[in-house]
Order: structure tokens, then sequence, then C-alpha cells
């Protein structure tokens, strides 16, 4: 793997992990979101697991690259479902915000999969 798409795959976790971190210690710039745009408070840990394995199965890909696809690929349908859950609350001016996790997600995923 490159030395660009090495870096690539670690800024996107790391930016990915702290989004779970935000989650876990319950930011306000997170879960206030979460509460306005209803998801139950019941999934917050599971939405900030979810983020967190898939960080850390991103970093794994840099060995393993059929793990870093899988993490990459879960976390594309995570932050769709983040972009179809914003839609939902009719927040169209915070479409943008799972569209920055998104981004590099699918470019660490494609790195992954063409290194």
């Amino acid at each position: 793997m490159s030395t660009i798409a090495t870096v690539v795959v670690i800024l996107a976790a790391a930016w990915v992990g702290f989004s779970a971190f935000s989650v876990f210690t319950n930011k306000s710039w997170v879960v206030d979101n979460f509460v306005d745009y209803g998801v139950p408070r019941t999934w917050w840990v599971w939405l900030g697991s979810a983020k967190a394995l898939g960080a850390v199965g991103l970093v794994i890909g840099l060995w393993i690259p059929p793990i870093g696809i899988a993490a990459a690929v879960g976390l594309a349908l995570y932050f769709v479902g983040a972009v179809i859950t914003v839609l939902r609350a009719r927040a169209y001016a915070h479409v943008p915000f799972p569209l920055l996790y998104l981004a590099p997600v699918v470019a660490a995923g494609l790195m992954t999969a063409t290194a």
C-alpha cells in the first residue's frame, strides 16, 4: 500500500474514531442532533460502537485488506443511513456533516481495495 493510501486510511479511521468518542462521551454537538433527529437514546451506544469498530477495521485493513474493505463498506452504509436520517428529520442544513465522514471512508475503502 502506498504512503498516500496509508495516510488516507489512518486519517479516515481517526476521524471516525473521534466521532465514536464523541458519541460515547455524550458531546452536545453529536447527541443534541441525535435528539433532534429522533434517534432513540438506546441506539447511541450501538451507533458509537459501530463507528469505533469500523475505525479499528480500517486500520486492520492496512495489513488485512479484506477487513479494511468490509469496514469501509459498513461505515459507508452507516453514513448513508445518517444522511437518510437527517433528511427524514428535515434538517437539510445538516446533510453535509455525515457526508464529511462518508467521503474519507469511501476514499479509504477504494485505496484499500486497489492496494
